[in-house]
């Protein structure tokens, strides 16, 4: 028998989820469809384990450098096992939580594959939901006045380069190792790549990062991207930029790997137990119906309006499918802006200027807004602050001095552009520099407020005095 709903939800990853119950609190009548566990990539595969892992790596590299802080704890030996018991239990933690969040906002959640029909007996729109059960019954049927497509993002590898789970990783089979390698080659040496290095490497794993851009994290702003260079290889990372992987030098053996790179018209071979392809993600647009539909993919993403519907009004689309910022509190915000929409609340689109990114690498990074090279190139006179964290009592204290706050304002009118943070804690901090692009605070506002003392987040205040040359301290 056909069930009718306000609104199906295809995905249930944290955009997906967040959705559902919006549009709980809303009134609508809500289901799911989730092929996996509720929670999706975050919570599984992607922000949670890996922050869990980095914790217990940060741990143990500070365990390991006691005796810098006076205290003398003899042999400190690792027990991976435990670090994986740990981050398993965090994520079944989690998975409960969502799966209450459901059920308290009495929404219908089918565990199976969904795919979105054309014109049929049910409805004269395309929008009808088959759902393929995991449990092998027969499918469901759904009948939505509404859809979001929330089915998120895999890991995408190359031509060549293949991920077959045991010598070439992706970050969904990193997660899964029983036991540390001795070594590994990172091809990839963005946001995942550059978080995997700094964990395995604070692990003890011999960690080389091969990056085709000129520089690491290219994505952040210059400055970032060479301090992070620094501070990774002074902890013994080998970091090369400017190179191109040929996966037709990939050779496996029964314990390592190799393959080589082309640098400067040059080929080198590198050499480790296991490869980590961290390559960026593909939507998941495959096998769900999208070829029933007027729906438009344009370079493997969705097309969607302002409000994330797609050419077919009534369906629309969030998160890792749609392309742009592929990070789960966007996907959320999408969710919660597509349900509002659907609800007839008139929302605010969202603004991607004033999300926060955050790298949860050791050193840390976190920026907002436009990188000192944006802002240039779109025509603005910039003027900056920069202020390090050797100045700053709390970071001494921390152990962990290494790494600035720099701001970037518009000459002319005093607006802040971009906010980028490199150092101790800072994916914590960079809230403060989001809430002031929001409320469209300048850096006199920033600068006099008064941050306590001590705190990291002086390094906030006084980089905004040093915007126009007023930081006390430097």
């Amino acid at each position: 028998m056909a069930q009718e709903y306000d609104l199906v939800v295809l995905g249930g990853g944290t955009g997906g989820y967040v959705a559902a119950i919006r549009a709980s609190q809303l009134g609508l009548k809500t289901a799911i469809v989730e092929k996996g566990l509720l929670g999706g990539t975050c919570l599984h595969k992607g922000c949670i384990p890996s922050k869990a892992l980095l914790r217990s790596a940060e741990v143990y590299a500070t365990a390991k450098k006691s005796e810098e802080y006076g205290i003398s704890i003899g042999d400190i030996q690792l027990n991976f096992s435990r670090v994986q018991e740990r981050k398993e239990k965090i994520v079944e933690q989690l998975h409960r939580g969502v799966q209450h969040l459901m059920k308290q906002g009495k929404i219908d959640v089918y565990e199976g594959i969904g795919r979105i029909l054309g014109p049929s007996i049910f409805s004269p729109m395309p929008g009808t939901i088959s759902v393929e059960m995991n449990n092998g019954e027969e499918n469901e049927m759904l009948i939505p006045k509404n859809v979001i497509i929330a089915t998120g993002s895999r890991p995408r590898s190359l031509p060549g380069l293949e991920i077959d789970g045991s010598l070439v990783l992706s970050s969904d089979e990193a997660l899964q190792l029983k036991e540390l390698p001795k070594s590994m080659i990172i091809v990839g040496g963005g946001v995942i790549g550059i978080e995997w290095a700094s964990m395995l490497n604070d692990f003890g794993v011999d960690i080389t990062v091969i990056e085709y851009a000129d520089r690491i994290v290219p994505t952040e702003d210059h400055e970032i991207s060479k301090e992070a260079a620094r501070i990774l290889k002074k902890k013994g990372i080998k970091i090369v930029t400017s190179a191109k992987v040929l996966p037709e030098t990939l050779v496996k053996e029964d314990d390592k790997v190799s393959i080589s790179a082309e640098i400067k018209g040059e080929n080198q071979t590198f050499t480790g137990e296991k490869i980590l392809v961290s390559v960026g993600r593909i939507a998941n647009t495959e096998n769900i119906g999208l070829q029933n539909t007027e729906i438009k993919v344009e370079k493997g993403f969705i097309q969607v309006n302002e409000f994330f519907q797609t050419k077919e009004s009534h369906i629309y689309a969030i998160g890792d499918v749609i392309g742009g910022l592929q990070l789960a509190h966007v996907a959320s915000h999408e969710g919660i802006v597509a349900v509002e929409h659907i609800a007839a609340k008139k929302p605010t689109p969202i603004d991607y200027s004033l999300v926060s990114k955050c790298i949860y690498s050791s050193p840390e990074m976190a920026s907002v807004g436009l990188t000192e090279n944006e802002a240039k190139e779109k025509g603005y006179n910039v003027k900056i602050g920069k202020f390090s964290f050797k100045a700053i009592g709390k970071a001494l204290v921390y152990g962990e001095s290494d790494g600035f706050v720099k701001i970037i304002a518009d000459k002319d009118t005093d607006d802040i552009l971009g906010v980028h943070m490199i150092g101790p804690h800072v994916t914590d901090m960079i809230s403060e520099a989001g809430l002031a692009r929001v409320l469209d605070a300048t850096p006199w506002e920033i600068g006099h407020t008064i941050h306590p003392h001590p705190s990291l987040s002086e390094a906030i205040g006084e980089a905004a005095l040093a915007v126009d040359g007023n930081a006390i301290h430097s």
